[in-house]
């Protein structure tokens, strides 16, 4: 009998921006876990399931429920908000599953909140861009600073997660002083919060005035490139398309 995990990116939080394949491995599941608020999202689809949950900063310890429930002979999905491997927990299982090796891991993507929040907001990574992580729980503040000044210097557009939190107050004022110092204040850019859930919000403004912008771990922040438009409402970055004649392709990707 194979002994399955499955790691799960269930996209932004509501069941229509859920991949086919994410609901085949939840449907087919003994147990679910993750963190109680993800879990809570999608708890009434899934009621087959036995649910595991722990409170934030519990990373670890949810894990290894996951992994034993799995080894135990249980289908077992571990789910993450957006991507899977994205600030998520893919990276974690992999590195705990050499002491469970009759476990079979699969890994399934899902949307990150940089795709979800930028559908919302228009089109603003049509270019190059960089997705920086503002928590510091993980990753010294210094670190944070220096990958804010590159990308803030490259000209890419600039997705900020976990802006701020309750017990992480300025940090985004922070970021934005940062980002001033190689972009003008009328830099076009934008927010997304609570993307796919109730009291789903985007708004668009300026560099100067996203400084003293009220954000939490929900929002998802965008910093235009020096090219990024507000067209009629919607956060636009060009490719470059209308430059072109009429034979020239769009560039292949993956």
């Amino acid at each position: 009998m194979e002994k399955k995990l499955y790691v799960v990116g269930m996209g932004p939080g509501g069941h229509d921006d859920m991949t086919f394949r994410a609901d085949r491995a939840l449907r087919c599941s003994e147990v679910i876990a993750g963190y109680t608020v993800y879990v809570d999202l999608i708890r009434s689809e899934y009621p087959q399931a036995e649910i595991i949950t722990t409170p934030m900063r519990k990373e670890k310890e949810r894990c290894e429920l996951a992994l034993r429930a799995a080894a135990a002979g249980k289908i077992t999905s571990m789910i993450c908000s957006g991507d899977s491997g994205v600030y998520g927990m893919a990276s974690l299982i992999l590195e705990m599953a050499g002491s469970y090796p009759d476990v079979s891991v699969e890994i399934i993507p899902g949307i990150t909140a940089a795709l979800s929040g930028g559908a919302l907001l228009g089109a603003p990574l049509g270019h190059d861009f960089a997705v920086i992580s503002m928590s510091d729980a993980l990753t010294p503040i210094e670190t944070i600073e220096k990958r804010l000044a590159a990308a803030a210097q490259s000209d890419m557009i600039i997705c900020l997660y976990n802006p701020e939190s309750h017990k992480r107050k300025g940090y985004l004022r922070h970021a934005c002083e940062i980002i001033r110092r190689y972009r003008s204040s009328d830099t076009v850019c934008g927010t997304a919060s609570e993307i796919g859930r109730d009291g789903e919000k985007a708004r668009i403004l300026t560099l100067g005035e996203l400084s003293g912008t009220p954000v939490d771990m929900f929002t998802t922040v965008f910093i235009g490139s020096s090219s990024t438009k507000n067209l009629q409402g919607r956060m636009v970055t060009p490719r470059g398309y209308r430059g072109l004649d009429a034979t020239a392709g769009e560039d292949r990707k993956g």
